[in-house]
């Protein structure tokens, strides 16, 4: 990330808001995006800041806009918890207004767009630009979160032949500018030689993971990508990578090359005829010397 784009990233949360960045900044219909796990970010030069950098309507491009509510389930335009927008016909409603209020609003998440849902286990709600989750068993005050829309959004557009693969390939990291290695002098007045200076040693490690899509149908195939970084937040090689997929019937155990350069690694796998209607959780362990990072993803057969 950079320029303008890191500067509303880093303003309007980050990480824990957008994800992980999924390419670079690349041309899409004659303006300037780049995609994160949760969002596409836009530039608009036209705009003046700080309009110039809004997100993608892919709430909308994705279809899940519903029709308006009936005028009886209007609530009250005094109601403490609720919201009515009759823009789009919806409203907004208890922990997710507190969250849209606070995570920019409509200047960042558009208009809501349906009501709630109930979508693999979660409540769930569609805004032009986003889709808001409700995660009790976070804690707070992560238990709003964005859903995957990026991601889902950039494999459609993959599957339709409509992107260019090459842009999920990672990129090398930019290099590192280290300080000029000092010099030691022998006694006898031969040529100096460079002390060479270490890098710091990897303390800790970190890992995030993610499903190519997040409902299946029951044949087909699966990915599931994973990044793991160390303590400071920079891309590991070298780690091993190993998922579990815990099947209603059964446990399936699969491994994934080590961890690239920038600390990416995939594995592809059959989803092997499960019954629908049945999230499927995929527990992930990294290894790497003698530490250990866990995380999990899950996905949806359906039909």
């Amino acid at each position: 990330m950079r320029g303008e784009f890191l500067e509303f990233f880093e303003a309007h949360g980050g990480l824990a808001v957008f994800g992980y960045p999924l390419t670079d900044e690349f041309t899409l219909g004659g303006r300037r995006v780049q995609y994160f796990q949760k969002v596409r970010m836009e530039w608009h030069p036209e705009l003046p800041k700080p309009y110039n950098v809004q997100l993608g309507l892919l709430g909308d491009e994705l279809g899940y806009r519903q029709p308006p509510i009936s005028p009886a389930e209007i609530p009250p335009a005094n109601h403490p918890q609720r919201r009515y927008y009759p823009e789009t016909g919806h409203t907004v409603s208890f922990a997710f207004l507190t969250y849209f209020d606070e995570h920019g609003g409509l200047d960042v998440l558009g208009y809501p767009i349906t009501e709630f849902l109930i979508e693999r286990g979660h409540i769930v709600q569609y805004f032009q630009r986003a889709c808001l989750e409700w995660h009790p068993e976070n804690p707070h005050p992560y238990k709003v979160q964005l859903g995957l829309l990026g991601e889902i959004d950039i494999n459609k557009k993959l599957d339709e032949k409509k992107l260019d693969p090459a842009l999920l390939d990672p990129q090398p990291p930019p290099a590192i500018m280290t300080p000029p290695t000092p010099f030691s002098t022998s006694a006898s007045g031969a040529s100096p030689t460079a002390t060479p200076t270490p890098l710091p040693s990897v303390t800790a490690i970190d890992v995030s993971a993610s499903v190519k899509y997040a409902i299946t149908g029951r044949e087909g195939y699966q990915t599931v990508y994973v990044y793991v970084t160390d303590q400071r937040g920079r891309g590991l090689s070298g780690a091993q990578v190993s998922f579990v997929a815990h099947y209603t019937t059964e446990d399936r155990a699969f491994s994934a090359p080590p961890t690239d350069a920038t600390g990416y690694t995939h594995h592809t796998f059959s989803v092997g005829n499960p019954l629908p209607g049945y999230i499927i959780v995929i527990d992930v362990t990294v290894t790497y010397s003698n530490l250990t990072a866990t995380t999990q993803t899950s996905f949806l057969p359906w039909w």
